[in-house]
């Protein structure tokens, strides 16, 4: 999203999902994907806005993480060896964060090569029009003057985005504010396809026998719940009747996507609707005191040497009212006080507040503590970086045991598309 779902700004998408290659809309609910594009070595901004997002997440889900090339070329179709030689140097930066490859599975967007038939079936049906309206359309044109956008591939990313999330079925996306328009799309994109497609011959006798199927005491509870959703709108029956559905032992697959369906009082879903989850905002600032970014030119590498660290942190500019070390400081104007904002504890802030508006300290003395805090961060971060350095095959046959992992998933979804949009000729 961003975690993707991604901007181009932030290149990150995150959504949340399950292992399983088939799964129900209720359970889809609990699937975590997240990609992030590969334009170059990750910075701490990537770090406290993704990576450690990441980290929590995949203890707490099974989660699909993927190097998004195919989003990379939208904007850096002109250079791709930038893309080429940061794939694995990115591969190396997630497991160096903590991602664990035994909680999570990681994968090459363009080794699942189902991510493009999915994105090319959906594009059949879905309005040009709603691609213009995404507001980073006509943003990120602005933002990148100096590239040539002016292609179909970046007019359809948005949609390629839904493409990667609908072929997961996530269920929740966690999403920055700036990011929701997205979501939207994808949920938009889905409700169009089910509509269209998911009236199956016969739907609603099929729906009344997968209710017989539950028994006569869960089939009156499931159908109160439905007139009550129905006739009512109580979305509190609604989450009811999807965890009742989900208990359910004795029903198929099918079944339970028509019974989903059903009680919304639509056709059996197919692609199921995702709903945003909004995160905090990263706050994560670069050396200048704007956003990290690379275009800034105001990062710290994710893995930069000590050396280089010690001095970006020294020579950082601070309150241009200090000239003198008597002259007292405002820290709300000084750029390395936002850095502490991020990384030192109530005493150490305490401690720069008093010293800097008193004169008290020098700059250097307030920036001792934060290259302390910011080396220890890293030091565990190159320690897992040097072991998979040392041994690239392993970091190979992690994505390669990835993407076999995401083509068993995207399989399922996909081969339900094309039967229900008569593409399955077997």
């Amino acid at each position: 999203m961003p975690i993707f779902i991604a901007c181009h700004s932030t290149g990150c998408l995150v959504v949340v999902i399950r292992k399983e290659s088939a799964l129900s809309s209720v359970e889809s609910q609990q699937r975590v994907l997240s990609g992030m594009r590969p334009t170059g070595k990750l910075h701490l901004g990537h770090y406290h806005g993704v990576l450690k997002n990441w980290v929590q997440l995949q203890h707490d889900y099974d989660c699909f993480f993927f190097v998004a090339d195919w989003h990379a070329l939208t904007t850096h179709y002109e250079d791709p060896h930038i893309i080429e030689n940061s794939v694995w140097d990115m591969v190396i930066d997630w497991l160096a964060a903590g991602i664990n490859p035994g909680r999570a599975t990681l994968f090459i967007q363009s080794r699942v090569p189902e991510h493009a038939e999915l994105h090319l079936l959906l594009s059949m049906m879905t309005p040009l029009g709603w691609l213009e309206r995404v507001p980073t359309y006509k943003d990120q044109q602005e933002k990148l003057k100096e590239k040539d956008l002016a292609t179909y591939g970046f007019l359809g990313y948005p949609l390629l985005q839904s493409a990667d999330i609908l072929m997961y079925r996530a269920g929740l996306v966690p999403v920055g504010a700036d990011q929701v328009s997205h979501v939207e799309l994808t949920r938009e994109v889905a409700r169009r396809f089910n509509h269209l497609y998911g009236k199956e011959p016969g739907f609603e006798q099929q729906a009344e026998a997968a209710i017989a199927k539950m028994g006569k005491k869960n089939a009156k509870l499931y159908r109160n719940l439905r007139r009550s959703y129905l006739e009512q709108g109580d979305a509190e029956a609604l989450d009811t009747a999807r965890a009742l559905i989900k208990e359910q032992q004795n029903i198929s697959l099918g079944d339970r996507e028509r019974l989903f369906g059903y009680i919304e009082g639509g056709g059996k879903v197919i692609l199921p609707e995702p709903q945003p989850l909004l995160t905090p905002a990263s706050k994560m600032p670069g050396l200048d005191g704007q956003k990290m970014s690379k275009s800034y030119g105001n990062t710290i590498g994710l893995r930069e040497a000590p050396a280089s660290v010690d001095q970006k942190i020294r020579t950082m500019q601070t309150d241009p009212a200090r000239v003198r070390l008597t002259d007292p400081g405002d820290p709300a104007k000084c750029p390395v006080w936002q850095l502490h904002e991020v990384y030192s504890d109530d005493s150490t802030k305490d401690y720069v507040q008093k010293g800097c508006r008193s004169a008290g300290i020098g700059c250097l003395d307030c920036k001792k503590p934060l290259i302390e805090a910011i080396l220890a961060e890293q030091k565990p971060i190159h320690e897992r970086a040097q072991h998979y350095e040392n041994n690239p095959e392993l970091v190979r046959s992690i994505i390669a045991e990835g993407c076999e992992n995401a083509r068993d998933a995207a399989k399922g979804t996909l081969d339900e598309v094309r039967k229900v949009m008569g593409l399955s000729y077997l």
